[in-house]
């Protein structure tokens, strides 16, 4: 299917956003429940930690693309470039790490420095996912209206 015709039947709106959190959320969980393990932590510890912070980051995941959404709109140019797409993976991350350091260090009964070593290699996958992730929802969806010409 071409761009312009992915664009014409595109998800917009809330069910898009539901869409994507969704979908996103639940490999996240799958993949941080292993993650958490490979350092350690019980399967029980992991898993609990993994669906907190996906909810955690659901929340955040709506307020951030909700205003990054309204931000897009607002510019000039339109479509997502390679820099745009860096602009939105590192602004996400950056504010879940804010939220999610200190709960790891909490919950996993560990120095802050230690939750902040996890949460870095927890960032460097997701750096990644979150990128591919939405270049990969935009192919399949279409752009938002907000980033379309």
């Amino acid at each position: 299917m071409s761009q312009q015709a992915t664009h014409a039947v595109g998800l917009q709106g809330p069910r898009r956003r539901v869409t994507y959190v969704a979908l996103y959320e639940v490999i996240a969980i799958i993949v941080s429940s292993g993650l958490f393990m490979a350092t350690g932590q019980s399967a029980g510890h992991s898993s609990t930690m993994a669906i907190v912070a996906s909810t955690i980051a659901i929340a955040w995941n709506v307020a951030f693309n909700t205003l990054f959404e309204m931000w897009e709109a607002r510019q000039a140019t339109r479509g997502r470039s390679i820099a745009r797409r860096i602009v939105h993976a590192v602004g996400f991350e950056g504010g879940i790490a804010l939220m999610l350091i200190p709960l790891m260090a909490w919950w996993f009964s560990v120095s802050l420095w230690q939750a902040t070593v996890l949460e870095a290699g927890l960032l460097l996958f997701f750096l990644v996912y979150t990128y591919v992730f939405n270049w990969t929802f935009d192919r399949i969806f279409g752009l938002p209206a907000s980033a379309q010409g």
